[in-house]
């Protein structure tokens, strides 16, 4: 399944205006917003998020299942794709990142 096809399977994320990963310290360390460009990535981790409870390896390795093709090309071009690069980043150093939900104004 393409990743554009495995995202109309996740929960709706109209809700949020953004999520905050937030790191042990509680430092946020990424904001993921619910705009063009990040709309889909914000449904992922707020997916994932809702399954582990937080964005651990296991939930990171699921994520580049969700991500498909995507995963592929940003393996092989690092910056281009930063939310699927910190997915293998959190792999590699087994961190877990928290994450906040920024609900939007009705």
């Amino acid at each position: 399944m393409s990743f554009a096809d495995t995202l109309k399977t996740l929960p709706g994320v109209s809700h949020l205006s953004a999520i905050q990963l937030l790191d042990a310290a509680g430092e946020v360390v990424a904001t993921i917003e619910n705009k063009p460009g990040q709309a889909g990535s914000l449904a992922v981790y707020n997916h994932l998020a809702q399954l582990h409870g937080a964005i651990n390896a296991d939930a990171a390795k699921q994520g580049l299942d969700i991500y498909g093709e995507h995963t592929a090309d940003a393996q092989a071009n690092p910056g281009k794709h930063p939310n699927i690069d910190r997915l293998i980043e959190l792999i590699a150093s087994g961190a877990t990142l928290r994450v906040k939900q920024v609900f939007a104004q009705p």
